[in-house]
């Protein structure tokens, strides 16, 4: 089994799990939760059974500590990850809507996951040619892209496979747009991208087959494109397929994409050759549809590492 390495930020949730009442005043009740989208995807391989690895940057304040904690408790290897003395911990604060879906308010100037340096990208993350996993939220600024780039440059160099979760935040970003050119720079860095119909219809301004051709053409072999409850797609430079996601009773659909990357991290970790694998249609639209099966448990459940499925509770739908 290939280890998965997941490069990123790990942040608290204050997932608003209801409400109270103080006199005149409804106050919202939040509930802490351990997150952050290259955290979660590592901890989503880990409970399915995968040896993964979180490679970041934490904060030594309790919200920190309590991030390392909860990641072990998990299953994911911690050996990679930095402490910073005195920058804090992200924070961010998650609404639900009636349909379980999401709006974002966040707390992270000069964070812990946004100071790493690329002299902290060891060269121990890239040992025994792992699976290298990344997200968008470590583009945000100048320095934290800068790291991004020598990483993925790095597990380019060392030879392993680079997965790309777009996972766009947009109210993360100075200009409360994401960069379209830095992130479309790292989609062609990438072997596989999982990106939402939502962001690639914006990286690709509207034109979808033009810039999926210029992705496969940039060096991109496979890109995963989900559509909430609507069908998801898989496409190469020569084949494409469709999977059909479960239905599900929402309940909260923080971290479903990243139960489903982590799912697909993992069924590729299994593979003796995973970027052969990934040529191979057939077999990455049986792998999908098991992932598929992933993000549907988890949006059932709230909060991310603890909704996340094991290999026991999904066996009997994942197709191999």
């Amino acid at each position: 089994m290939r280890r998965v390495v997941c490069f990123g930020e790990a942040l608290i949730d204050f997932l608003n799990t209801g409400q109270s009442r103080e006199g005149d005043l409804s106050l919202n009740t939040f509930t802490q939760f351990p997150g952050g989208a290259p955290a979660n995807a590592a901890v989503a391989a880990a409970k399915l059974g995968g040896k993964a690895a979180f490679a970041g940057q934490v904060s030594a304040d309790p919200f920190g500590r309590f991030l390392v904690d909860s990641l072990e408790r998990y299953g994911v290897d911690t050996s990679l990850v930095a402490v910073h003395p005195e920058a804090p911990t992200a924070l961010a604060f998650v609404f639900l809507d009636a349909d379980g879906e999401r709006s974002f308010s966040f707390r992270r100037d000069n964070t812990a996951d946004v100071v790493i340096k690329k002299e902290q990208v060891a060269a121990s993350w890239f040992e025994d040619e792992p699976i290298f996993h990344f997200c968008s939220n470590t583009l945000t600024d100048d320095s934290i892209a800068d790291v991004t780039r020598h990483a993925v440059g790095e597990a380019r160099r060392h030879k392993s496979l680079i997965s790309f979760d777009v996972n766009l935040r947009h109210n993360l970003w100075p200009a409360g747009r994401a960069d379209i050119e830095l992130v479309n720079g790292l989609v062609h860095c990438a072997d596989v991208v999982k990106f939402s119909r939502e962001e690639i219809d914006y990286l690709g301004q509207g034109d979808l087959e033009s810039y999926l051709d210029n992705c496969f053409a940039g060096g991109l072999t496979v890109a995963l494109i989900t559509d909430g409850a609507a069908d998801m797609s898989i496409r190469t430079a020569t084949s494409s397929a469709i999977v059909s996601p479960p239905p599900v009773d929402v309940v909260d659909t923080t971290g479903g994409g990243d139960a489903f990357i982590g799912a697909v991290l993992f069924g590729l970790s299994l593979q003796s050759d995973p970027l052969d694998y990934l040529g191979d249609t057939g077999a990455m639209q049986r792998l999908v549809a098991s992932a598929a099966h992933c993000g549907a448990w988890a949006v059932a459940r709230r909060g991310a590492f603890p909704a996340f499925p094991t290999f026991a509770d999904i066996e009997a739908v994942w197709e191999t």
